[in-house]
């Protein structure tokens, strides 16, 4: 009972020492002076009581600054019995201008804060090694030529924890620009400060001569910074917004110089690279060789590359992919790739030779023309006693192929081809055999019609399918059983014009791969068929004298 009178009495106690209270002092404060044009700082404003927060009028700050988001928040203290409340604003802030600012009074309840004179000096005027944030980009060259590929580099250095943001491309007029690469993250130390680094790379390719010139990059996002509470022990992290730009540059571009012939190139380093089966002393009719030539430019665009033509004889029928480009960043240069792989079919046997290759350059840096060279190249090729039908080969196009599978392939190509020769052999020991059981016809064979027996019904079946290979393999062992001798694809073609161009049109079909059309493909099936089924196979339907009597006198 004693203690309940004691605790209502402390009550009453305390209700009568504690004062009543009021709004009495309103104070405002910048977190740094002078600051820089365009750069946020934070404007503090406190009050001394609890008092409602939308009270606080910012408006007043619209016509010098450019006015950010705003934070508000209470404390109560207690101490000795004394009850201290807060209400504190903080405001972020970037002046418009540069030169002497104020900022205003603001007014709560009839109680004033005192004006704030402002120093806001020109962007950039501060050393960039005192700044929490700043942004420093430069180029490979101020001096270029039309399509040379320029590099402009740009470094983001934060001394604060980065919370979100974007880092946006210079802006640049006259000339084509794209990200290399990906973003770089690491460290540097200025002045005994340590930065976190950002670095990202652009590539500028200039499409008309003249002045270039170039608004440097930008960053806009938020960051951490350590904020200490008035009266407190412990300090805090805060976001707060800011910007930051790279200053801007220019570049003299020339035109393409009237000396130079040939397509226009410019960049530091051309080379040309091949790749061919170089332990391969013999190879042979019908068979394909696997070739590849790779064109490497440093600092230069991938789409500037010209293509390679080779110019072979025409005993060397060339069947080249699809050729691909690239460019990736090699000891921080820029490299650019464009590679051919081509399958290049002997069709006679003898020596021959791959003519050299050149590429001609512009060389900025000598300011002269110069040439990239593949030197010219012997092959020997042997004649085989059948050239079989072409297998249709999986050509990959990559440029890394390396010389061993390419063996390999070849050598599992003669390995069929022997395989289906020895098989034909024996069909053909066989078909004589039962030939020569067989009653002897006595018909003229320029008046016999052509047999539609299985080899055509095989002949059909292929062609229904689409497979290349096996509509010419098809079609020699039809030719060959017509003939009663093996015959070949160029003793086929050579029975009629219309059998000629239909062989022509599957070879090239064959080793020209899937970026042939279904069109093509059709035509050249219609064509064979139809020089098949109208007579013109057989070999000896050209002649139109019958056999003569074996009796003259009889």
């Amino acid at each position: 009972m004693v203690i309940r009178q004691f605790f209502i009495l402390l009550t009453l106690c305390i209700a009568v020492i504690q004062p009543a209270f009021a709004l009495s002092k309103l104070e405002a404060s910048v977190d740094r002076n002078p600051v820089m044009e365009g750069e946020y700082f934070v404007l503090n404003v406190s009050a001394d009581d609890e008092v409602d927060t939308g009270k606080l009028n910012t408006s007043i700050l619209l016509k010098d600054f450019i006015v950010g988001r705003t934070s508000v928040s209470r404390s109560t203290q207690i101490m000795n019995f004394d009850a201290v409340k807060e209400t504190r604003w903080q405001v972020l802030l970037a002046p418009k201008q540069k030169g002497q600012l104020t900022i205003p009074s603001f007014s709560i309840d009839g109680v004033s804060s005192a004006e704030i004179p402002l120093k806001v000096v020109e962007a950039g005027a501060q050393p960039e090694q005192a700044k929490n944030l700043f942004i420093d980009a430069k180029v490979s060259t101020d001096e270029a030529y039309v399509g040379q590929l320029i590099t402009y580099k740009v470094k983001l250095y934060l001394a604060v924890e980065l919370q979100r943001g974007v880092l946006n491309a210079p802006v640049i007029e006259g000339a084509q620009i794209k990200q290399i690469g990906e973003d770089k993250d690491g460290s540097e130390i200025i002045e005994g400060r340590r930065y976190r680094v950002i670095e990202r790379t652009y590539g500028i390719i200039p499409d008309l001569p003249g002045q270039v010139n170039i608004k440097g990059a930008t960053f806009s996002g938020d960051v951490l910074v350590e904020s200490q509470r008035r009266g407190g022990m412990f300090g805090f992290n805060e976001s707060r917004p800011m910007q930051a730009g790279a200053p801007s540059l220019s570049i003299q571009v020339e035109p393409a110089p009237t000396s130079f012939q040939g397509q226009w190139l410019v960049a530091d380093l051309v080379a040309l690279k091949e790749s061919f089966p170089e332990d391969v002393k013999e190879f042979t009719v019908g068979s394909p060789i696997t070739r590849t030539l790779t064109l490497l430019a440093s600092n230069a665009d991938e789409n500037s590359l010209p293509d390679i033509a080779q110019n072979l004889p025409p005993e060397l029928k060339s069947y080249p992919e699809k050729p691909q480009r690239q460019s990736f960043v090699r000891d921080a240069q820029i490299v650019s790739q464009y590679s051919i792989t081509s399958a290049i079919v002997p069709s006679k046997a003898g020596t021959f030779t791959l003519p050299e290759v050149k590429v001609p350059w512009w060389n900025p840096h000598l300011k002269r023309q110069e040439m990239a060279t593949l030197p010219a190249r012997t092959i020997q090729v042997k004649g085989g006693a059948v050239v079989d039908a072409p297998i249709e080969p999986n050509w990959q196009a990559n440029t890394g192929t390396n010389n061993n599978e390419s063996h390999w392939s070849a050598n599992l190509f003669a390995l069929l081809w022997l395989v289906t020769l020895v098989a034909w052999a024996v069909t053909f020991i066989a078909w004589r055999r039962a030939l020569k059981r067989q009653p002897t016809a006595h018909t003229p064979v320029a008046s016999q019609p052509l047999a539609l027996g299985s080899g055509l019904k095989g002949l059909e079946q292929a062609c229904a399918k689409g497979n290349v290979s096996d509509i010419l393999q098809q079609l020699q062992q039809y030719c060959s059983e017509q003939a009663a001798r093996p015959m070949t694809l160029d003793k086929i073609a050579a029975l009629s014009s219309e059998l000629a161009e239909a062989i022509r049109q599957l070879q090239a079909l064959a080793y020209g791969g899937k970026a042939n059309s279904d069109a093509q493909l059709a035509s050249a099936i219609k064509a064979l068929l139809s020089a098949v089924k109208s007579g013109k196979l057989h070999p000896m339907a050209q002649q139109s004298t019958p056999l003569q009597p074996l009796n003259p006198n009889g």
